[in-house]
């Protein structure tokens, strides 16, 4: 395994990441492929056993089932301190209740202790917050973010899929009042879906922060023929919700991917994520493994290195997409 330092933190995270939005209860989420707690586990043993020290979760993931799982087990397979756990605050949890969800004062400080309790720790890595909330004035959020940090639940705070000039608002807000800024950024970023390359990707290089891309072989379609469908995509309408209407403008650059890989003779989501693991400011693609495999070939990936033509010939068809994460105001739809 490769490590690499987190940004501006002085902290060392493998280079690959295992996201655990895949592990919880299907009663209790949108996702019925999720993994229960028995299949889950040998998955996660799985990573540390590779190597994987740094592991992203969120409060929303089967409310709560998937921090209750992972917390678990790395509490009964690891060292506490030996690893980095992220989990995620602002979509609702409560649904009876008229503050759940958000990133006011009263939500984060309530989410995060609920959110301790199920990964059965005294404080998180990194705290990230998911969506951005445009009712909550974002001097609020930094200074409640800045309290739990200073309270020593929380080690390093994130941000999620938002606008440049939101990530940008957060950060100066954050420095003209002596808060805890930002050290990363977990957007979606792949090779189907590049519109992050516009501003979010220089900024985060000028300023040092790690970014750690989700959905990074594109919920699995940049690692299969282009006719073949799984129990997941065919289940999945948030995947479908990001990639369907692209579909006729992407499926040249899945094909180039597949070229690639039998050039080099290694499977296709190598390919993806060695183009990847090769930007600048790209620490640690979240991959959301349900098989033991699928971390043994994330892992290996690191040993495929792409020329520049080879990166050239996978970016030449790309044309932009809509945007797909970074949330519009509801006020003004």
């Amino acid at each position: 395994m490769d490590y690499i330092k987190f940004g501006n933190t002085g902290m060392d995270v493998s280079r690959i990441c295992l996201g655990a939005m895949g592990f919880g209860d299907s009663d209790k989420w949108i996702h019925k492929w999720v993994l229960n707690e028995e299949k889950s586990r040998p998955v996660i043993k799985k990573a540390l056993d590779l190597g994987i020290n740094f592991f992203d979760t969120a409060n929303i993931y089967s409310l709560g089932e998937s921090e209750r799982i992972l917390g678990k087990a790395l509490k009964d397979y690891a060292r506490r301190d030996d690893v980095v756990l992220a989990t995620k605050v602002n979509f609702g949890m409560r649904p009876e209740s008229p503050n759940s969800g958000g990133l006011s004062r009263k939500e984060i400080m309530t989410e995060i202790d609920q959110s301790l309790q199920r990964l059965e720790t005294d404080y998180v890595d990194l705290y990230i917050i998911h969506r951005w909330d445009y009712n909550t004035p974002i001097e609020v959020t930094m200074e409640a973010l800045h309290d739990v940090v200073k309270a020593g639940k929380v080690r390093y705070i994130g941000a999620s899929a938002m606008f440049a000039w939101q990530f940008q608002k957060a950060q100066h807000t954050a420095r003209l009042n002596g808060w805890t800024p930002f050290v990363s950024m977990q957007n979606h970023y792949n090779l189907i879906y590049r519109e992050e390359e516009r501003e979010m990707m220089p900024f985060c290089k000028e300023e040092n922060i790690a970014v750690t891309p989700y959905s990074p072989l594109a919920s699995g379609r940049l690692t299969r023929d282009w006719q073949d469908t799984t129990y997941r995509s065919e289940t999945d309408n948030t995947q479908k919700a990001k990639y369907d209407r692209m579909m006729d403008a992407d499926r040249g650059i899945v094909e180039r991917v597949t070229e690639l890989a039998e050039k080099y003779n290694v499977t296709r989501d190598k390919v993806a994520l060695a183009w990847l693991l090769q930007k600048d400011q790209v620490v640690s693609p979240i991959i959301g493994a349900l098989k033991e495999s699928h971390l043994e070939s994330a892992v290996a990936s690191l040993e495929v290195k792409l020329t520049e033509d080879d990166v050239s010939f996978l970016e030449e068809l790309y044309v932009p997409h809509p945007v797909v994460g970074a949330l519009e105001d509801p006020k003004h739809n």
